[in-house]
């Protein structure tokens, strides 16, 4: 390949990577499992939820297709479980389980409560999902042994990830003006918005496995 081809498939890689991971689609997410926690706790989700998106893409462009054939698992048992996970916190989130003020003396569960948040389900599968890791799965196998493509893949990830710490972070703002009531309603709707991503996740897996 010559460099406009080279250039022309980072290119394609880091737009459907950013499509992908979505973080413009996981911003009203995003407010809405960290409403009542304090701004700092906040920053600290918000680092190490794209702090993980940013591990796992690396993970599975250097090391995917080893990892799902050394634990013998595929892509759709990712996506079944994955979506169990959503279900599970989108019920949180229905039934009000999700979002509440945190109490002083709660301090230390709502610190543990902090860093899964920010793992699970923020970092996967929110922004980290199946169809990201997909896409970075196979890009780098048509990339093949061309390192100018793989280390284009690696900049597409970096940029993808700091895209999506930007937008996250400024995005916030625009919530703040909805008040607790606004921030409330949210919360439920986009519960019942996250169980049918899940519930399409578990379809996605079931028919990947029924019909390969």
């Amino acid at each position: 390949m010559n460099v406009i081809e080279e250039l022309a498939f980072v290119l394609a890689a880091t737009a459907s990577l950013f499509a992908t991971v979505d973080p413009i689609g996981t911003l009203p997410f995003f407010v809405a499992l960290t409403e009542g926690f304090e701004e700092a706790d906040k920053q600290v989700i918000l680092r190490r939820a794209v702090a993980t998106t940013g591990v796992t893409l690396v993970v599975f462009l250097v090391a995917g297709k080893y990892l799902f054939t050394a634990f013998g698992f595929t892509l759709y048992a990712m996506e079944i479980s994955g979506g169990i996970l959503l279900f599970l916190i989108a019920y949180d989130m229905l039934h009000g389980d999700v979002g509440k003020k945190i109490a002083p003396a709660d301090r230390e569960e709502a610190i543990r409560k902090r860093d899964e948040l920010a793992i699970a389900p923020l970092g996967i599968p929110l922004l980290a999902g199946p169809g990201a890791i997909a896409t970075v799965m196979v890009y780098v196998g048509n990339a093949k042994d061309n390192l100018y493509e793989v280390f284009g893949l690696f900049l597409a990830v970096i940029a993808v990830t700091a895209a999506s710490f930007l937008i996250l972070h400024f995005g916030r703002g625009i919530f703040r003006y909805l008040g607790r009531v606004g921030i409330t309603a949210i919360i439920r709707v986009m519960g019942l918005l996250l169980g049918a991503v899940a519930v399409q996740f578990i379809i996605n897996g079931i028919l990947g496995v029924v019909h390969p």
